[in-house]
């Protein structure tokens, strides 16, 4: 070997050495640890309600007009005694703003309550993945909670028409309780629910929950919440078989942000405080959310808006300090900016639950 190519070889090897060094080092200062946030939440107001009928579940999305459209779980007040049109009534309504605080128009049914075997559609959830609106929502059969199941609908337009998944069952149904006796909902006791659908690293990732019996044979069960991943949007999808959180968690709502996965989710088993409020869980690779992270997100309305406020409210569901549930959440220009929260008490006479809107501000965390 003469001396230009002993040369080169030398400075070969002296680049593959360096190159090898900052490839160790550079992953434990700027890849590994994606900064962490937290969200400071402004009341602006409840921004939906309509007379005679109950609201539930606002999902939000800015469309290609630069409207803000809502895609709503609602029923009617008359139809029940009491709360439980949620899964016997509800159909999910469409409607659109020019802001996201309203004043919102009903464009009409998206979907309909078709009764016995695709019985009241309801927490629904729209995503825009992959230049499709992808509508996820739960339906039962014949009023039966055991029997809930997720649906996804596709569609090129936010009027629709909207589509079965072409990855799911006939009537759209993509996801069932497992029949796996390994994967984590085996043995849950009210089927599988509350749909919410992410893309992470070319994968889709569908979040549900179920109501987990930690004894077959007792009535009781933990509400948790796993995961099912597909590589295509449209399914089929497949049961990551471990759950992706401790039990206490419900309404959880996925998003990534700043190369973290985080779920914001009302807080059902007290872990951060009262079960008027919510938690924020965060993950760095959406499939398993550490109870480490695990922070305080929001409170109950009573909170925001002071007890006078509400001393007049009509109670469907929960107490009159206004439990907030089913958080949904508004992007602009990519970042979470606005977030939608559903509470069962209204001032409003002959009005039933309503959607309330908080302005969103991340705040960066030092750890």
């Amino acid at each position: 070997m003469d001396q230009s190519k002993t040369l080169l070889y030398f400075i070969k090897s002296l680049i593959k050495f360096w190159g090898a060094l900052l490839f160790i080092l550079i992953p434990s200062t700027s890849i590994c640890h994606a900064q962490a946030y937290k969200f400071d939440f402004e009341y602006l107001g409840k921004v939906l309600e309509r007379k005679n009928t109950h609201i539930w579940g606002a999902s939000p999305i800015v469309g290609p007009d630069g409207k803000v459209h809502l895609f709503v779980a609602q029923w009617s007040t008359k139809t029940q005694n009491n709360f439980s049109g949620w899964y016997k009534d509800s159909e999910i309504g469409h409607y659109v703003a020019e802001k996201p605080e309203g004043p919102f128009t009903y464009l009409g049914k998206a979907v309909a309550d078709l009764d016995t075997q695709f019985n009241a559609p309801h927490n629904p959830t729209i995503k825009q993945l992959d230049g499709k609106y992808v509508l996820t929502f739960i339906v039962n059969s014949d009023n039966k909670l055991s029997t809930q199941r997720i649906i996804m609908y596709v569609s090129d337009t936010l009027e629709g028409p909207w589509r079965p998944a072409k990855g799911a069952e006939k009537d759209g149904t993509i996801l069932r309780k497992s029949n796996q006796i390994t994967d984590w909902n085996y043995h849950a006791k009210l089927g599988v629910s509350n749909p919410t659908l992410i893309k992470k690293d070319d994968r889709y990732f569908l979040y549900v929950k179920s109501v987990i019996k930690k004894d077959p044979n007792k009535k009781s069960g933990a509400y948790t919440y796993g995961l099912a991943i597909s590589n295509n949007l449209e399914g089929p999808y497949q049961y990551h078989s471990k759950a992706i959180t401790r039990a206490g968690i419900e309404d959880a709502y996925a998003f990534e942000f700043e190369n973290n996965v985080y779920l914001m989710s009302r807080d059902f088993g007290n872990l951060k405080g009262d079960h008027g409020g919510g938690l924020l869980w965060r993950s760095n690779d959406g499939l398993f959310f550490d109870e480490s992270n695990i922070m305080r997100s929001f409170e109950a309305l009573e909170h925001y808006v002071g007890k006078d406020a509400l001393k007049n409210s009509q109670v469907y569901r929960g107490k009159i300090s206004g439990r907030l549930e089913r958080p949904q959440i508004l992007f602009v220009d990519g970042k979470p900016a606005y977030i939608y929260l559903a509470t069962g008490i209204n001032d409003s006479k002959d009005h039933g639950s309503a959607s309330h809107l908080f302005k969103l501000k991340p705040q960066a965390l030092n750890e």
